[in-house]
């Protein structure tokens, strides 16, 4: 009984418990034009399996594991099936057969179709599965074919001699090689030890920038993006490469892994490649499945020269390759990573460089041209396979290069930047090798312009003004529209002027005046827009305290930003004692907002006062303050209100997750337009944070959301997709926006 090679077990499983699929297919397509010898061909057919035992070997479950089957060539097997095919349909019906989903434990690994578009026009396609051949073994294979379509032609069988062995002495012979891994002084066990060592710590999963999530299992739907390396480039590879010791393919490998770690896939970039493992000459005719994968990690950290990092490429190259007898499948069960449907064990990107000349193959009477053949599955999240091209007298004639993809992650605009990044790094790197990888050029120059000009280029005529002088002109022009509807309570805005002004004049008693800071701790409320507006008409800068931050983060904003006062209410008073919120003005306690003999408020006097202090999520670290002044802000509203087309007679939901603080730029426009402000309760949306169907229920049963004027915009939805919105509510517009401090 023969048991299946390493890679084969792998492919087995996979197929067993995917079902039969088309993603490990190994097409081949060659244009056949002139008098073609249908019945030679038939016959050549035949001598080439008969040949070539794996090609009609069947795999086969079996107790303890599954093993291999040579068939015997049986009446009417093989056969090459013939169809007649227009010309405008000949790609459709190729795509055919190349897609076939194999069903190993039914059929044999070998599928040959003929399509014939013309009287002298055929098209052959000979599709293996991975598990039977890499791509090498369609250079015996075509060989073969072609020798014994001669000789068929000529009356005879192939002159050939019989091959000295086969895969199944192959797979025999690599597990005596490898020996068994629980004998510390066998190969396997030797080999196993060292790769643990180099890969230990290695990123499971690299954080590639996709354009979608990953899904639970990949459908590995693929696409690819071409691109090409000039002449000039290729030269300039070529004396790098010699000048460091290195391979070409080390120069490209290192390339990518400079440009995926610039695009923030880390410093410790695990990129797989594929040696042919045919590592005897006796093995180089056969057909069969000998290409091992390896693993290298290339170590970016600290912003090495190019000429550094293709020192580092090299150092792990020639590690890895001293462990190349391993077979990948028996690393990965050694290893024994977190299993996933979703990615490909211990690494998601591919580098390939095809150094062999292409396949060229001759028959009497044809002119035989080799196709592209698609089969638009993508094994990996990415694979940069890559190309020389030589000219008269071995001239680099340029790097042809494609990046294959995986759909359910990437869009193909984000490939084809993604190759043009490339292109440009290795320009910049071939160029000057000397130069650290973090200053190769990767932006193109119409991209670098459009985002340091163009998107730049928002100068607006917004005339310096603070906020309340902005509310007090939209008051005096629409003083009975409503500004606040909050659950079942409305405020027009005289009522909202009249008592932000009450309270102003309570906060300048206090002390509060330009330049000083107000903490809010306030609930979602009315009494929230209120306490806003009088903090600016006092002349101060309110600093957002939400209820529902972690102790820890609000007694650090509170003694970073010291506020001489702290408005609050009775119930979240208690969250305050001891820290540093400076006075407490409790809203609830009439004695404590009894109104001061004093003058109405008009807030500063300078629009570069301080408006209001946010502090980042501290993601990137220590959580930061950012100060924005009224008049940033009256600038940041001016324009969102264009953008968004606020304006009188239109309604804003301000939708947030747990945050209790209004957006300050949704703020800014009560102050210069006059939309009404819609405001659902915080358990609303704090359920909708955590459930897509609570999102829809509260958008849809807050009261705003149901009369025929409907919001203008939704803002701060997260993490919902537009498309729902748009077939739920035609009329109304999606906007999620962050205020001048979300950089931070």
């Amino acid at each position: 009984m023969i048991p299946l090679s390493f890679p084969q077990r792998r492919l087995w499983f996979l197929n067993r418990m995917e079902g039969p699929s088309s993603t490990y297919n190994v097409p081949l397509v060659v244009s056949l034009r002139g008098e073609l010898d249908l019945a030679a061909l038939r016959a050549a057919l035949v001598d080439v399996v008969e040949r070539h035992t794996m090609l009609r070997t069947r795999l086969v479950d079996g107790d303890p594991e599954p093993h291999q089957v040579v068939v015997p060539l049986g009446e009417g097997w093989p056969a090459i099936e013939v169809s007649e095919v227009a010309p405008p349909d000949l790609a459709a019906t190729v795509a055919g057969p190349v897609r076939h989903p194999f069903d190993l434990a039914a059929e044999l690994p070998l599928r040959v179709t003929l399509c014939r578009s013309g009287e002298r026009k055929h098209t052959l396609v000979v599709v293996l599965h991975h598990i039977a051949a890499d791509g090498w073994s369609f250079r015996p294979l075509m060989r073969d074919l072609t020798a014994a379509y001669e000789a068929r032609r000529r009356g005879g069988p192939p002159a050939w001699q019989p091959l000295p062995v086969q895969y199944s002495d192959y797979v025999l012979w690599q597990r005596e090689l490898l020996g068994d891994d629980s004998d510390p002084g066998s190969l396997a066990a030797r080999q196993l030890a060292e790769w643990q060592r180099l890969l230990q710590g290695a990123p499971q999963v690299l954080p590639l920038p996709t354009d979608r999530p990953r899904p639970a299992a990949a459908s590995h739907r693929g696409a690819t993006v071409r691109f090409a390396l000039g002449p000039a480039e290729h030269r300039h590879a070529i004396r790098l490469a010699e000048g460091t010791g290195c391979s070409m393919f080390m120069v490209l490998q290192a390339a990518v892994a400079a440009v995926l770690s610039r695009l923030g896939a880390g410093t410790d970039i695990p990129l797989g490649t594929a040696l042919a493992g045919r590592t005897e000459d006796v093995l180089e005719d056969l057909v069969g499945f000998f290409v091992n994968t390896l693993v290298t990690r290339v170590d970016t950290a600290g912003d090495p020269t190019f000429r550094d990092l293709l020192g580092r490429v090299r150092e792990a190259n020639l590690a890895v390759h001293s462990l190349q007898e391993t077979p990948f499948e028996r690393l990965v069960e050694a290893l024994n990573p977190a299993r996933s449907l979703a990615y490909h064990p211990l690494f998601q990107v591919m580098v390939t460089l095809e150094n062999a000349a292409e396949l060229t193959m001759t028959m009497p009477g044809l002119d035989v041209r080799a196709e592209e053949a698609d089969i638009s599955a993508a094994k990996f999240d990415l694979t940069f396979a890559f190309r020389e091209h030589f000219g008269v007298g071995s001239a680099a004639a340029g790097i042809g290069g494609q990046i294959q993809y995986a759909v359910d992650l990437f869009e193909e605009t984000t490939v084809t930047a993604m190759a043009r990044r490339l292109a440009l790094l290795v320009g910049d790197a071939l160029a000057d090798p000397d130069r650290p990888i973090g200053t190769l050029r990767i932006v193109p120059d119409d991209e670098h312009r459009r985002i340091v000009e163009d998107f730049n280029a928002t100068a607006a005529g917004v005339v310096p003004s603070t906020l309340p002088r902005l509310f007090a002109t939209q008051a005096a022009r629409t003083p009975d529209a409503p500004a606040v509807l909050f659950a079942d309570q409305t405020l027009s805005y005289r009522e909202l002027g009249l008592r932000s002004d009450r309270l102003a004049r309570v906060l300048a008693r206090a002390g509060v005046g330009p330049e000083t800071i107000v903490a809010i701790a306030v609930p979602r409320s009315v009494e929230l827009v209120v306490t806003i507006l009088a903090v600016h008409q006092a002349g101060g800068a309110y600093l957002p305290i939400d209820p529902d931050y972690p102790p820890e983060r609000i007694a650090f904003m509170l003694k970073d930003a010291r506020p001489l006062v702290t408005v609050t209410t009775r119930n979240l008073a208690p969250l305050l004692i001891g820290l540093p919120a400076g006075q407490l003005l409790i809203l609830d306690d009439p004695v404590a907002v009894m109104l001061p003999d004093a003058p109405s408020r008009h807030g500063p006097d300078d629009p570069r006062s301080a408006a209001y202090v946010i502090y980042t999520s501290g993601s990137s670290g220590r959580p930061k303050g950012v100060v924005v002044s009224h008049h940033g802000l009256a600038c940041l509203s001016a324009a969102q209100i264009a953008t968004l087309t606020v304006g009188a007679g239109r309604r804003v939901l301000q939708f947030a997750r747990s945050a209790s603080m209004p957006r300050p730029g949704r703020y800014a426009w009560r102050c210069c337009r006059a939309p009404a402000w819609c405001w659902p309760p915080a358990t609303a949306c704090n359920r909708a944070s955590r459930s897509p169907a609570s999102s829809r229920r509260a958008v849809s049963r807050t009261p705003p959301c149901r009369p025929a004027r409907s919001p203008a915009s939704l803002s701060g939805i997260y993490r919902r997709s537009p498309r729902w919105w748009s077939r739920v509510r035609p009329a109304r517009r999606s906007r999620s926006t962050a205020g001048p401090g979300a950089a931070g």
